[in-house]
């Protein structure tokens, strides 16, 4: 599916990137981290370039590559990810939601 839209769109397309991300946690659950982690990162990266570093896309994509370094005991790296997408979704929804 990831080929078909890559060809289809482009590799740098937002639909890329939701399949990078539905894809990375695929992996993340079957406990394959190395392979999720990329795939995570170019999901975020892709939707913060098509879609603006405070879209909602960015924030879920950046709570799902801290979920995946939490599992890790990255709690650390992980804290930083997640507090971003605190950020993006106070800034998208407002504080009270």
């Amino acid at each position: 599916a990831l080929k078909i839209c890559e060809d289809k769109f482009g590799p740098d397309h937002p639909k890329v990137a939701k399949a990078l991300n539905h894809l990375a946690l695929l992996l993340h659950a079957q406990g394959e981290y190395v392979k999720a982690k990329p795939l995570h990162e170019r999901a975020v990266r892709i939707r913060q370039e098509k879609l603006g570093p405070n879209h909602s896309d960015v924030a879920e994509s950046l709570k799902n590559l801290a979920g995946l370094l939490q599992d890790q005991a990255k709690y650390d790296e992980a804290k930083t990810y997640y507090e971003r997408a605190i950020q993006i979704w106070e800034k998208v929804y407002g504080h009270d939601h």
